[in-house]
């Protein structure tokens, strides 16, 4: 049986920027090359249910002509999941307490069905008022055409049309 999603951080993290240019080219504008730093796999526990929680891709990136750095953060996520946004959101907390700085979350859905739109926002919220609202950026592989990405020389889109 193929191993989906480790092919998937594979590949994004090999052509981490061409990823990031094809999809998210206003992020990778403000990211400077050769800062790419990877960290090493992330564990959480969560010490009431004793719940792994394991982020699939983390890098330390730097702010281009700034001295700053930030985290991107990017799951993959080959099955629909209702409480996705939740789950996104704890590891958001906990890699911006670790390390103190800002994370910027992204999600790469890889599933065949459903095909509408997943949801970029996770809230808290209650009758009166707006407590979180905590969004992040969504590529849904199923939503795209393989006509958007044939003539771009990225490996990235060379590697994903066929999803």
């Amino acid at each position: 049986m193929t191993d989906h999603d480790r092919l998937f951080k594979e590949l994004i993290s090999t052509f981490f920027l061409e990823f990031l240019d094809l999809f998210l080219p206003e992020v990778r504008a403000y990211v400077a090359a050769g800062s790419v730093d990877f960290l090493d796999k992330e564990i959480f526990v969560d010490v009431t249910s004793g719940e792994r929680l394991e982020p699939d891709l983390v890098a330390k990136v730097r702010f281009r002509g700034h001295p700053a750095f930030f985290i991107i953060h990017i799951e993959t996520q080959d099955l629909a999941q209702r409480a996705f946004g939740r789950r996104l959101f704890r590891y958001f907390a906990r890699l911006h307490d670790k390390f103190d700085l800002p994370v910027y979350p992204i999600v790469v859905f890889s599933f065949s069905s459903p095909r509408k739109a997943q949801a970029d926002v996770y809230r808290v919220e209650f009758p009166n008022k707006v407590v979180m609202e905590f969004r992040y950026d969504v590529i849904q592989l199923n939503r795209l055409t393989w006509r958007e990405f044939v003539n771009r020389p990225n490996p990235i889109a060379t590697a994903l049309m066929t999803k």
